[in-house]
């Protein structure tokens, strides 16, 4: 989202994930300056995750579950449920318990400055899984993919099927943006925008709705529900006489959404075709419906690889290491630049979700029967 959101990837906060001791399992002991080893092998390290609603931060924390076990650490992962508070009251128990190290997807990227500072004072490091932790200074890496890249790639997708650069126009296109408490949806829309803007300056795109603005296009907490709201609305208000040609939609949950709403106002027959629609996180549901000519996009970020540089990470982390990272300038959380680690994001269509996904193992032929 994810995550896609990925994830991203905006006006927002950051994608974060935690690893948390094991609510059953006893902390090892010990502790450790900013600069030393956090706890060593066998330490319980904990995992905390936004939300079992995405199938992709279940596949996320169990990946995580499994290589820091592979390692000769424990863990503890817990799921949010979407809800501030929840989220806050696990990572209090997660340092309360002994953690010796936090791996954090936040929620909201900005609710968790004072439940960090408690995380340095009993000096547990802590790595953002995918969504950036903001306005904290007790934030020591960031683990994601390039989520600039994300909104890119997603552009370029609407921007090639749709033959701009051979001057064929003008389009319809509405503009669909993440949840604005996360951080990658500023990223994913300014990717997006970078590919599109001299498009739309130039009239072969055109917004029927005229809403263009993040603040506009937001979807809180990436739900679908609330996205197929707003397609609703625009459909019965902005394209009466008119048809949509393409959707920019930042993540599969939203798509499907706005899918939904789309084939309700009767899009998806041979008179009335579906928009091209591009997605991300490379959901089962959405290359299902991919592959049954709905969905037309979506990208692929390979959470297996994410999970094993988190971990990479924290075991640094917590044997006296240093942790691998490819960026030291792009993730500024307004209060440091996050010496991050990015991974590079793949576009995919029908033509190529079975090189991608099938053939990398990850997803099953079973999986999208």
């Amino acid at each position: 989202m994810r995550h896609a959101r990925a994830t991203q990837p905006r006006t927002t906060t950051a994608i974060a994930t935690v690893i948390v001791l094991a609510a059953t399992a006893t902390a090892c002991g010990g502790s450790s300056s900013s600069s030393s080893s956090t706890g060593g092998s066998g330490s319980t390290v904990g995992i905390s995750l936004p939300t079992k609603t995405s199938e992709r931060w279940i596949v996320d924390g169990n990946a995580m579950v499994n290589q820091f076990k592979t390692k000769g650490f424990k863990t503890d992962l817990r799921y949010g449920n979407n809800d501030i508070d929840t989220q806050v009251s696990q990572i209090h128990q997660m340092i309360a318990q002994g953690d010796k190290l936090l791996i954090i997807s936040a929620i909201d990227g900005e609710s968790l400055g004072e439940v960090l500072l408690e995380a340095r004072d009993a000096h547990v490091k802590v790595i953002a899984y995918d969504r950036l932790i903001m306005a904290s200074d007790d934030v020591s890496y960031y683990a994601s993919f390039d989520n600039y890249k994300v909104g890119e790639l997603q552009a370029q997708y609407i921007v090639d099927k749709l033959g701009l650069k051979s001057g064929k126009g003008p389009f319809n296109i509405e503009l669909f943006a993440g949840s604005p408490d996360d951080n990658n949806t500023q990223f994913f829309y300014n990717g997006s925008l970078k590919v599109l803007q001299p498009y739309l300056d130039n009239k072969q795109l055109v917004v029927g709705s005229g809403q263009k603005r993040l603040t506009q296009i937001n979807t809180l907490r990436w739900d679908g529900s609330i996205a197929q709201a707003r397609m609703k609305d625009l459909l019965s208000t902005s394209y009466t006489s008119k048809q949509v040609d393409a959707v920019l939609s930042p993540y599969d949950g939203i798509s499907r959404g706005i899918i939904t709403a789309l084939k309700a106002d009767g899009y998806g027959t041979q008179t009335k075709p579906l928009p091209i629609i591009t997605g991300q996180d490379a959901e089962a549901a959405s290359v299902k419906s991919i592959i049954a000519g709905e969905q037309t996009e979506t990208v692929y970020k390979d959470t297996r690889k994410l999970a094993r540089i988190a971990v990479q990470m924290g075991a640094a982390i917590l044997t006296g290491g240093k942790p691998q990272v490819n960026d030291t300038k792009q993730y500024n959380n307004g209060n440091k630049v996050v010496p991050a680690y990015l991974l590079p994001p793949v576009s995919v269509d029908k033509s190529n979700y079975k090189r991608e996904l099938i053939d990398t193992g990850y997803l099953t032929a079973a999986d999208l029967k």
